[in-house]
């Protein structure tokens, strides 16, 4: 009798508890029925400002003052007898970086799209939708929670605080390739729309691209991975399996990284839509001599690559940011053994493709010495 009255007691205390912990985590789960910009529950807006999956994964960016946030020295360059993708997951808080030369490069990219508008930008039917699906994502939310003290959103505007220039983020009041040319104007990272097609193999349907690492976009248009990277040594072989794999598994706003590094042995000029790759399928022949490299004019450029999944459109971003480093900051920091030795380890074709032969000669002998 008393061991069940025990019994009880503890089972009712146990539900007690449990209900308690219930109410509690209700609580803590409420949130207010207004939006972010103070409107009324219930008012419609053509603009939403909820995120993607992962929206909830960032904030405010710990630099608040991009004039003194110095660009990330990534340093990639490692024995490369082996060839990989080298992907990982990656937080979305790391999608767009900002630094002290944000200001210079916009100017470059500026210049780029004026100069060059066809090689830029590219729109089109099959893409169009999943640039209205980036553009909101990245102006109407990404950019003013990330960055606040550069962006802030007003209504169906954008404002750049840094360049003082305002844009329109109302999808009806701007065409697609407007879309791009605003992204270039304020992003420093180039995208490639990567489509699925009616196979679901995804092919390159559109870009904005200032800063391509040497090859013509635009001959690449409706082009699928396997086929843009055909020309790459030991891809079909051993890439192009794990890749697709990689990408078909890639989750609305799930996102991947990896790196690409070479050397660019004529100044510092990110626009490149041919130079830094040698294609013998082009025509192009290995030198019987090396080019005269002036080591002041040699730089590593490093490309951090990301890759993210659109939800609604299913299209695949490719986003690249460009870095460039001076061969003598290399040597400085007394990475010159280790780049010099990452560069020789390149299967042959790996290193022809790279143009090693055109500069090995001068640059391993600066980098040794």
């Amino acid at each position: 009798m008393i061991s069940r009255q025990v019994m009880t007691q503890n089972e009712l205390l146990f539900t007690l508890l449990f209900i308690l912990a219930v109410v509690l985590w209700a609580l803590s789960r409420k949130t207010p029925s207004a939006s972010k910009d103070g409107a009324k529950s219930g008012e419609t807006h053509a603009i939403s400002e909820k995120g993607g999956d992962m929206d909830g994964e960032y904030g405010p960016c710990e630099d608040s003052d991009w004039s003194k946030v110095k660009p990330i020295a990534y340093r990639p360059f490692k024995n490369m007898q082996h060839v990989a993708m080298g992907i990982k997951k990656m937080p979305k808080a790391e999608w767009i970086r900002i630094d002290q030369g944000y200001l210079k490069r916009l100017d470059e990219r500026n210049e780029i799209m004026d100069a060059y508008p066809a090689e830029s930008i590219g729109s089109g039917p099959i893409v169009n939708p999943a640039i209205e699906e980036l553009y909101e994502e990245l102006m109407v939310r990404f950019l003013p929670k990330r960055f606040p003290a550069m962006f802030s959103l007003t209504g169906r505007t954008l404002l750049n605080r840094v360049t003082g220039k305002i844009y329109s983020v109302d999808l009806r009041q701007i065409d697609h390739d407007t879309m791009l040319r605003n992204l270039g104007e304020n992003i420093e990272e180039d995208f490639y729309f990567m489509c699925p097609d009616d196979k679901g193999d995804l092919c390159l349907e559109g870009w904005i691209a200032c800063f391509p690492g040497g090859f013509l976009t635009t001959s690449r248009k409706g082009m699928s991975m396997r086929a843009i990277h055909q020309p790459v040594p030991g891809y079909e072989q051993r890439i192009s399996k794990g890749a697709d794999k990689t990408l078909a598994r890639l989750r609305g706003w799930e996102f991947i990284e990896r790196f690409n590094w070479s050397l660019q042995t004529d100044g510092p000029s990110l626009f490149r839509v041919d130079g830094n790759n040698y294609y013998p399928e082009l025509g192009q022949t290995i030198p019987q001599t090396e080019d005269d490299v002036q080591i002041d004019q040699c730089y590593l450029r490093v490309e951090h690559q990301t890759l993210v999944r659109l939800p609604k459109s299913q299209a695949v971003i490719f986003c690249v940011r460009s870095y460039m480093t001076t061969l003598q900051e290399i040597k400085e920091e007394g990475n010159g053994p280790l780049l010099a030795e990452a560069s020789e380890s390149m299967p042959h074709k790996l290193g022809d493709y790279k143009k090693r032969p055109f500069w090995q000669t001068a640059v391993y002998r600066y980098l040794k010495s």
